[in-house]
C-alpha cells in the first residue's frame, strides 16, 4: 500500500497557470462505444477523475505494458514487469470525445512532465503512458502532445509515452472507486482529492449528472 504523503499542487505543473487548450485534432466521432487506456501515477486518483465524465460508463483500475502472469498489484509494485498502473476508460464518443479524455489526462489527471514519478510515488510502474489501441489514437495523442509542447505550456517537457496496447488486466477489486470508498484516507485526501477538484473547476461542462 502506499504510505507516503505529499501534498499536489497542481496548479504549479502549467506555466502559464491556465486551462490547457482543446487538440486542434480529435478522432472521429461515432455512435460505438470506445475504449481508451491511460497510466498516470497511482491509478486511484486517475480512475476518480475519469468517472466523473459524462459519456463515460466505465473506468476500470489495473495495469498494461507487460505480461498478463505478471499483472498483480504486489508484483508490479516491484517495478520490474514493465506494467504502468493504468486505467481503462470505457466512454461514447457521441458525448465526450477521445480529445476531450487526453485534454482532462494531461490538465487535472496527472503530471505529464515527471519521470517514472507521480507526486509522492516512484517507479517504472507510476510512468506517464498513452496506450493506443489503433493509429487514429495515436496520431490524435501525437497531434496533442505536440500541440502542448510547441506552446510551451508546461515548465518542463512532457514526457508522456505512447505505446501500443498488447493488453489491459484489471487490479484486484480492492483498488476499484478506491476513492469514492476511502475517502478519508490521508493518501487520498493529499493527493488524489485535488484532481478532482480541479476537474470540476476547469471542466464543469464535462462533468456527469448526479
Amino acid at each position: 500500500m502506499k504510505k507516503i504523503i505529499i501534498p499536489v499542487i497542481l496548479g504549479a505543473i502549467v506555466a502559464c497557470g491556465a486551462k490547457l487548450p482543446s487538440p486542434v485534432t480529435d478522432v472521429k466521432a461515432t455512435n460505438q462505444t470506445a475504449t481508451a487506456v491511460f497510466a498516470g501515477g497511482c491509478f486511484w486518483g486517475v480512475e476518480a477523475v475519469f468517472e466523473r465524465l459524462k459519456g463515460v460508463s466505465e473506468v476500470v483500475s489495473g495495469f498494461a505494458g507487460g505480461k498478463k502472469s505478471t499483472a498483480n498489484y504486489d508484483t508490479v509494485s516491484g517495478g520490474r514487469t514493465g506494467h504502468a498502473e493504468s486505467v481503462k476508460i470505457t466512454y461514447d464518443p457521441s458525448r465526450i470525445s477521445y480529445g476531450q479524455l487526453l485534454q482532462v489526462f494531461f490538465s487535472v489527471a496527472h503530471d505529464p512532465t515527471t519521470l517514472n514519478r507521480q507526486g509522492p510515488d516512484e517507479g517504472t510502474q507510476y510512468r506517464s503512458v498513452i496506450f493506443y489501441s489503433d493509429d487514429e489514437q495515436k496520431r490524435v495523442a501525437e497531434a496533442y502532445i505536440k500541440q502542448l509542447n510547441d506552446g510551451k505550456l508546461f515548465r518542463h517537457p512532457i514526457v508522456t509515452q505512447l505505446t501500443p496496447l498488447d493488453g489491459f488486466y484489471a487490479a484486484e477489486a480492492y483498488h476499484q472507486h478506491y476513492f469514492d470508498q476511502h475517502p478519508n484516507e490521508p493518501y487520498i485526501v493529499y493527493n488524489d482529492a485535488p484532481k478532482v477538484r480541479e476537474l470540476q473547476k476547469q471542466f464543469p461542462e464535462l462533468l456527469a449528472k448526479k
